[in-house]
C-alpha cells in the first residue's frame, strides 16, 4: 500500500511540475515521472516475496525475475541522460519565452 502510494504521490506531482511555465521546474517534474516509473516496475517483478535472481544459487520456482531489474537499469540511464540533455537546453537557452515579464 505505500509502494502505491508513493507512485501516486510521485506522479501527480511530476505532472503538476510539468505543467508549470519554467524549465527547471519541467525537468524537475520529468525527474519525479521518471522515478514513479522506476517504482512501478520494481513493484511489477515482486522481488519481495521472491529469492534472489541468480539461478545456480536460487531454485527456478522461487527466483526473482530479473527482467524487471534490467529494464528499471536501462530507465534509470536513459532519463539520467535525458535530464542532463534538458537541463543544458535550460541554462543555455536564457529567453526561452516560459517566465513571465513582469
Amino acid at each position: 500500500m505505500t509502494l502505491a502510494l508513493s507512485i501516486g504521490i510521485l506522479v501527480a506531482g511530476g505532472v503538476f511540475m510539468l505543467l508549470q511555465r519554467g524549465m527547471i521546474r519541467i525537468v524537475l517534474g520529468f525527474i519525479m515521472l521518471s522515478h514513479a516509473v522506476n517504482l512501478l516496475l520494481m513493484s511489477a517483478g515482486v522481488t519481495s516475496r521472491r529469492d534472489a535472481p541468480l539461478m545456480d544459487t536460487a531454485d527456478p520456482a522461487t527466483a526473482a525475475d530479473p527482467l524487471p531489474q534490467a529494464f528499471v537499469l536501462t530507465a534509470i540511464v536513459i532519463a539520467f541522460a535525458i535530464t542532463i540533455y534538458m537541463l543544458t537546453l535550460a541554462v543555455a537557452r536564457s529567453d526561452d519565452d516560459t517566465e513571465d515579464p513582469s
